[in-house]
Formats: C-alpha cells, sequence, structure tokens
C-alpha cells in the first residue's frame, strides 16, 4: 500500500489525461474561488488602503535590505513555523496539517504528470510521502476537530456542531481519509469497495477546492499578506500611530498586563 502509486493503478481505467484534466481543472476553481472571494470581502481594498494609511503614518523608510529581512522573517516565522500560535498544542496541530496538505497535493501532482502508469515506474519515497501527507492531515485535524474544538479554554465547541467555516477542515479531512482507504481497499483488491471510496476521495476533493468561496480555504493565502503587511508596519513604526484597540489596558490607563487568550 504505500509504497505503490494508487493513481498509475487507476490508469487502467481512467486515461491520465483524465487526470490530469480534473487537477488542472480544480487549480482553475481555487484561483477563482480565491478571486471571488477577495472581491466579495473586498480583501485586496482593504490591504491597499490599510498600506496607504501606514505609509501616511510611517516614523522611518525601510530599506531594499530591512524590507528583504523583514519578509524573510515574516516566511520563517508566521508561514513556515506559525510562531503566532502560543498554545503549542494549537501550533502543532496545524504545523501537522499545513505540511501534510502540502505533501499530499504535491506528490498527488507529481505522480499524476509524471508517473501516471506502471509503464514509467514510480520512485518508492512519492507513494510513502503521499501517504504520510495524509497521515499527517489527518493527525492534526482530528485533534483538532475532536480534542482541541470542544476544549472549553479553546473555542468550546462540541464535535458535531458544523458551520460553513468548517467546511475547509472537514473535506480536507474527508479527501484524505477517503484518499487513505481508496489506497487501502486498492491494494487488498476489494473490488466495488475500492470504487467506493475512490468516488467518496473525488467527491470530498471536489468539494474542497470547489468549495473556495464558501470555506476557510483562502485564509491560506491572506494569512501571509497580512502577516507581512504588520510586520512592515512594525519596522517602519506606523504601527506604533494606530489607536490602541477600545478593550486595551493602554485605552483606559489601567496599566494592567492582559494575558493572550489560551487558544490563541
Amino acid at each position: 500500500m504505500f509504497a505503490s502509486n494508487p493513481f498509475s493503478e487507476l490508469s487502467s481505467f481512467i486515461p491520465p489525461a483524465g487526470m490530469q484534466t480534473y487537477v488542472v481543472v480544480m487549480l482553475l476553481l481555487v484561483i477563482g474561488g480565491t478571486l471571488l472571494d477577495v472581491m466579495h470581502k473586498k480583501s485586496a481594498k482593504y490591504f491597499f488602503e490599510s498600506a496607504r494609511k501606514a505609509r501616511a503614518s510611517q516614523e522611518r523608510s525601510l530599506g531594499r535590505a530591512r524590507k528583504l529581512s523583514v519578509a524573510l522573517e515574516t516566511i520563517a516565522t508566521d508561514v513556515l513555523t506559525s510562531a503566532e500560535f502560543n498554545n503549542p498544542r494549537r501550533r502543532l496541530v496545524h504545523l501537522l496539517t499545513m505540511y501534510g496538505f502540502i505533501l499530499f497535493v504535491a506528490t498527488t501532482v507529481t505522480m499524476i504528470f509524471v508517473y501516471p502508469t506502471p509503464e514509467n515506474p514510480t520512485p518508492m519515497a512519492l507513494p510513502l510521502l503521499w501517504h504520510l501527507g495524509a497521515l499527517m492531515v489527518c493527525i492534526g485535524g482530528y485533534w483538532f476537530w475532536l480534542k482541541i474544538r470542544v476544549d472549553v479554554s479553546a473555542e468550546g465547541h462540541p464535535w458535531y456542531r458544523v458551520v460553513r467555516a468548517d467546511l475547509f477542515i472537514l473535506s480536507l479531512l474527508a479527501t484524505t481519509t477517503f484518499g487513505l482507504m481508496w489506497s487501502l481497499l486498492q491494494s487488498l483488491g476489494a473490488g466495488l469497495l475500492t470504487w467506493l471510496f475512490f468516488w467518496l476521495f473525488i467527491f470530498s476533493s471536489t468539494v474542497l477546492f470547489g468549495g473556495v468561496l464558501w470555506s476557510k480555504f483562502a485564509h491560506m493565502f491572506f494569512k501571509p499578506a497580512a502577516a507581512l503587511q504588520k510586520r512592515f508596519a512594525e519596522a517602519d513604526g506606523s504601527r506604533d500611530n494606530l489607536p490602541a484597540p477600545a478593550d486595551s489596558p493602554k485605552q483606559f490607563g489601567l496599566g494592567i498586563k492582559r494575558e493572550l487568550p489560551r487558544h490563541y
């Protein structure tokens, strides 16, 4: 199972061109959904307006070297290691899910476009990484959904409470879970059960990539941009000129040191 490329085995029933077309369509759905999300929520307008206000209130100008340093710091801290999560469990869950998803998608694309048939043998590392990525998503995702999400000190929502914002995590978990089950049943030669889980895998992945407009999928693109803008504002001093939040000690002059929420 772990050393087998499930897509090359599938090629005897579904032509590689069909699988590749599906991947391209999913990519277009992600791009289109993200652009529609930007227009609907006016995210781009917000970022440009915030950047304009920051430039007007900045205390110092940043050179190219400093801007590059800030950008690299943002990538290393906010993107690659998710250091904004002070809760170690939340951070570990996020990293497991994020890197598992990246592994899963990258190896899926590679196996479908480069090694789509048994005549072109797949290096053993690729299916191993594909299964590892799916397992990482399942561990991180189910840990979040069944343990952290129901924790009163974190979010305190029952596991069965589902809202539209949960579409991303649920469809992601369904995609990786059904993908693993499909691969397992395929290796066992389970016949109709294999096809059942394959089509469940396709359905859930279509919801995942096609539901960008209604899920938090686009959040992964906005988050690095927001983090970069925040760090630039801190570096050029424009953030210091912003008014304090209405509920902050600075606003009321209480001199009380507030703690971050435990789930942050």
